[in-house]
């Protein structure tokens, strides 16, 4: 995955991922991330919106913003998660955030199974304000499924596509959970210093809750569990995680 790059204009570094999206970010010496979530999921374009107006009245650029959550209808195909990432990165190339493929932000993108919205749409977004007094590494990992990235598709790279078992979940669940490990290590953190873990899935994982997830080390702040689907056909089983001292709800 290589090191982190700093990225000063935004006044955090992060990890390089792909176009769509970076693997993680932290807030460089100076500044802090703050995450702001949406009471409802909002529109792709209203929530473009919506951010930038929230870092004009906190007086912070739009290259700030460093982080986001989706929640899109429905798993896409391959086909159709490229094309949908395209167009998400328009804004940011408009932005000034995103230039010659390279992509800065953090993201997930995952599908509520009850209730999902109409359309792509933002459920949380984080940006870096300039640090309080003795504020702490703050970051944020993108959302990973247990496919590798890179690999010019996800199909052919599931971990044990198809198989939903406790032992197919176990799996599933190893290589993720070591995912967000190795972005972490990236940055510099690990679990001790997370503040939030997120699992997206609509399979039971309580079989391997405590052996695989709890006593790893990844719920010192607990366990949210959102009952969506990752956002690429076939995928089962994704997660993020974040450690931040503050977060609102505008």
């Amino acid at each position: 995955m290589g090191g982190a790059i700093a990225y000063p204009a935004g006044g955090y570094r992060y990890l390089k991922g792909m176009f769509q999206y970076s693997a993680g970010v932290a807030a460089e010496p100076g500044f802090e991330i703050e995450r702001a979530r949406f009471l409802r999921p909002v529109s792709l374009d209203e929530g473009f919106r919506a951010i930038a107006a929230h870092l004009a009245g906190i007086g912070r650029p739009l290259v700030a913003f460093c982080a986001c959550e989706l929640r899109s209808p429905a798993p896409f195909t391959e086909e159709g998660f490229r094309a949908f990432n395209r167009l998400y990165v328009a804004t940011l190339e408009r932005w000034g955030i995103f230039r010659d493929e390279a992509n800065p932000v953090a993201r997930s993108n995952v599908c509520p199974e009850i209730d999902p919205p109409a359309t792509p749409s933002f459920y949380a977004f984080a940006y870096t304000v300039p640090a309080r007094a003795g504020a702490r590494e703050s970051f944020q990992i993108a959302g990973s499924g247990e496919a590798p990235e890179g690999k010019g598709d996800y199909r052919d790279h599931i971990i044990r596509r198809g198989d939903t078992s406790p032992a197919g979940l176990r799996e599933k669940a190893r290589w993720v959970l070591g995912e967000m490990e190795r972005r972490m290590q990236g940055l510099g953190v690990g679990w001790a210093d997370v503040t939030a873990t997120q699992l997206y899935t609509v399979h039971d994982v309580f079989p391997i809750l405590a052996d695989e997830i709890v006593r790893r080390g990844a719920t010192a702040g607990g366990l949210t569990w959102h009952f969506a689907r990752p956002p690429v056909v076939d995928i089962d089983y994704e997660m993020d995680v974040r450690g931040l001292t503050r977060e609102i709800v505008p």
